[in-house]
């Protein structure tokens, strides 16, 4: 492209300009040249015929004499820069403007022949041989009664008529020159505003497909080129950011493998060793054993996220009672919440709530959210969870009065494996998951969730559901 499109259209400009030259000499020269024959003939025909109808006739009728004809006719050759004769229809010259009377000795037309001159007030050529250059020749017939006596012919150097059409043409010539001229600036246009951006852009994509996805595109223009750009330096931050996320990826995935696999082994070999006496063994089996959960959870964390991004989600939605999802997602943390003395506050709409869902995904979605408000809630504090109905919707809300969250980091805490500073001392067996999945489980299901948080003062998170066709039939 960058070799070949600037010179195609250099290429172009020059055939147009070419092109343009060959009219011009051709078609515009003989276009012109016949243009004024028609118009120098009509002129002279106009004046041939004046003549042929007055001073011609009253010398054939004798009213007139001929070297007063002889007279008329020189000042009318000077006038109109041309030679006149009068011929009879033998071929004889009865007078001619550039020669003296001579009656003695009249000059004749060989080969003269009227009917050549049939058919059209105007010819071109040297006149029965007459001139060594071509000439036009405008011949009118004088009538006497009913018959043609004689004929008034004027001659006009074609020369004359060529200087004039070079005249004219040497103006079409500077025109075209203008034209070409005036069409650099689109070339220049195009320069700056087709070739350039696009020579830019295929830098830019060279440099993508090369790895280098960094590599800063400027196009500063507000047509479709200068949207190509922007598309294509967004989809190349947007793989960088892929990218970065996917290096985030392996190093978390390393980070979260490597520390319990390390305890575990650590532990195993002090058994095996004897470093551990065994009157300790069922401790640090525990120990290794609550590694191996943590290695599990992550695994099924890292499939699950695997198939909802690789394969999309098949929801198998239907309607069911959420209230009762909720009071059986609740019941899975009984133990958590006496072992930190959080009690729950409920305020559900309703003793019977239909949405419609997929019912086990939604109990991942409540069993994710409430297992962080838990964990990130102070002993001895509370949670609440509250539904409330409003535009054929149900917004669930799971709240916590625990750490919260940094400002900064509110919008990070749906990014796979993200953990806020403040959380890393209490989710030790957190995988940074469970609010990723948690979010494309309810993006699946084309609704939205948000969460509200202070530092220091708690989370709340709230999500969407449709409600069931029966229960709008209620409400209605």
């Amino acid at each position: 492209m960058r070799k070949t499109l600037y010179l195609k259209f250099i290429i172009a400009y020059v055939i147009f300009a070419f092109f343009g030259f060959i009219v011009v000499s051709t078609f515009m020269q003989e276009m012109t040249m016949d243009h004024l024959e028609k118009s120098k003939a009509k002129e002279l025909y106009k004046d041939a015929a004046t003549i042929a109808e007055g001073y011609a006739v009253d010398l054939y009728n004798k009213e007139i004499s001929i070297t007063s004809l002889k007279d008329e006719i020189d000042t009318l050759s000077t006038m109109v820069d041309s030679k006149i004769w009068i011929v009879n229809p033998s071929g004889l010259v009865v007078l001619d403007s550039d020669n003296p009377v001579n009656i003695d000795d009249p000059k004749t037309i060989e080969g003269f022949d009227t009917t050549k001159m049939s058919g059209s007030y105007y010819s071109v050529g040297d006149f029965f041989g007459q001139f060594n250059s071509d000439v036009l020749t405008v011949s009118v017939p004088i009538n006497s009664g009913f018959n043609i006596v004689g004929y008034v012919i004027f001659h006009y150097d074609i020369v004359k008529l060529q200087n004039s059409v070079n005249k004219l043409l040497n103006i079409d010539y500077i025109m075209l020159v203008i034209i070409l001229l005036l069409s650099l600036i689109i070339l220049i246009f195009f320069t700056e505003i087709v070739y350039l951006p696009i020579k830019k852009i295929t830098k830019a994509t060279e440099e993508y497909a090369s790895g280098n996805l960094r590599y800063k595109l400027n196009v500063d223009s507000g047509d479709e080129i200068g949207y190509l750009a922007a598309s294509l330096s967004y989809m190349a931050n947007e793989l960088a950011k892929g990218e970065d996320n996917q290096k985030q990826l392996v190093a978390n995935v390393s980070h979260d493998f490597r520390s319990p696999l390390t305890s575990i082994k650590g532990y195993l070999e002090a058994i095996k060793d004897g470093t551990i006496p065994p009157e300790l063994y069922p401790k640090y089996i525990d120990i290794v054993l609550n590694e191996t959960d943590r290695l599990i959870k992550l695994t099924n964390s890292l499939l699950s996220l695997n198939n909802l991004n690789t394969k999309g989600m098949v929801l198998e939605r239907k309607d069911f009672d959420i209230n009762k999802l909720i009071y059986s997602s609740l019941s899975t943390f009984e133990g958590k919440c006496r072992d930190k003395n959080i009690s729950v506050d409920l305020s559900l709409t309703g003793e019977y709530m239909e949405v419609n869902g997929d019912k086990t995904r939604i109990g991942q979605v409540l069993y994710n959210l409430i297992d962080n408000a838990i964990k990130f809630s102070h002993k001895n504090s509370s949670i609440k969870i509250e539904t409330t109905e409003k535009n054929n919707k149900l917004f669930i809300s799971v709240k916590d009065y625990g750490i919260g969250i940094p400002k900064d980091s509110i919008n990070l805490v749906w990014d796979r494996f993200y953990k806020t500073d403040l959380s890393r001392g209490k989710d030790k067996k957190g995988t940074g998951l469970g609010l990723c999945i948690t979010r494309e489980i309810v993006r699946a299901h084309d609704e939205n969730i948000n969460v509200i948080s202070t530092e220091g003062a708690g989370s709340e998170f709230i999500f969407t559901l449709p409600l069931s066709k029966a229960m709008l039939k209620e409400d209605s």
